[in-house]
């Protein structure tokens, strides 16, 4: 199948200017043949709020015209769409991922890593267990930016039976190593294809240092993005190799499986409560 990444500049509080421009977008995909659309992180409403209260006046529920936009430019082009929104939730808000089809909303993906940056400020941690789903025939594990600096998150989707890891993103300067070598890392560690979407442009003063990438299982790059240009990326996967975790180099020789390989009794330390403050915020409750 073939799968796309869409770079793009982004309209702060903007939903419908963006979602012009994402239909505009998928449109274009289509008409290349793209099964699977991969979009930033907030694509549809922008990430450099300044309170919760100003997030909160962009924010929708799932239910709201955001999600049924897409779904019916997702049914009017016959494909599948991964893009960012703020959720709201009661008075909560969620930086969120969202998968849509030409059959409806078909799954979400609340934030669990937050940075002290822009919406993360504000938006409650992600509630809700990690998950794969379906979409036209590749299985799909959804995470958002910060999420790919914690390997965790990664190994989870992938056990769960990831083919390929979406990553909507909205790096900025500072997050060129993650860019340049930690999405490899994370594909070829989980043998897995690897879809990260990052923006251009400028934001309140926050700029965005685009470099989005299409990686397969091995770690190579299929597909880039300039620093500063607004594309589309384009790269053709194919599920069942992401599938077959057994690599073997050198029949009886040099053969490995990461996960079959793997030693959990080991790995305690991971999934030990800790009390650290992060940056900004008190320690988060356990789940």
């Amino acid at each position: 199948m073939l799968i796309a990444g869409v770079q793009m500049d982004v309209a702060f509080a903007d939903v419908p200017a963006n979602l012009a421009k994402m239909q505009d977008r998928l449109r274009a995909a289509a008409s290349h043949g793209a099964n699977l659309v991969v979009f930033p992180e907030c694509s549809a409403t922008g990430y450099c709020f300044a309170s919760l209260d100003e997030a909160r006046a962009v924010a929708q529920p799932l239910t709201g015209s955001i999600v049924s936009s897409m779904v019916d430019h997702c049914r009017d082009y016959h494909l599948h769409a991964i893009f960012g929104l703020i959720e709201r939730d009661g008075e909560k808000v969620f930086n969120v991922a969202v998968l849509t089809g030409p059959n409806g909303l078909l799954g979400a993906y609340r934030k669990v890593h937050l940075p002290f940056l822009g919406l993360d400020q504000f938006s409650t941690p992600g509630d809700q267990p990690f998950a794969v789903h379906d979409a036209a025939g590749v299985r799909v594990g959804m995470s958002i930016c910060y999420d790919s600096a914690f390997p965790e998150t990664g190994r989870c989707l992938s056990l769960l039976g990831a083919d390929l890891l979406a990553l909507p993103t909205n790096w900025p300067p500072g997050a060129e190593t993650i860019a340049d070598y930690v999405v490899n890392a994370r594909a070829v560690e989980n043998g897995v294809y690897f879809i990260a979407v990052n923006r251009v442009g400028t934001e309140r003063g926050f700029r965005f240092i685009g470099k989005s990438k299409i990686v397969n299982p091995s770690g190579n790059t299929l597909a880039e993005a300039r620093h500063t240009e607004e594309e589309i990326l384009y790269a053709k996967i194919d599920p069942p190799l992401a599938r077959n975790k057994h690599v073997v180099r050198v029949p009886g020789k040099h053969e490995i499986d990461r996960f079959a390989d793997r030693r959990p009794e080991f790995y305690s330390p991971l999934t030990a409560p800790h009390s650290l403050r992060p940056p900004g915020r008190t320690p988060l409750p356990a789940v």
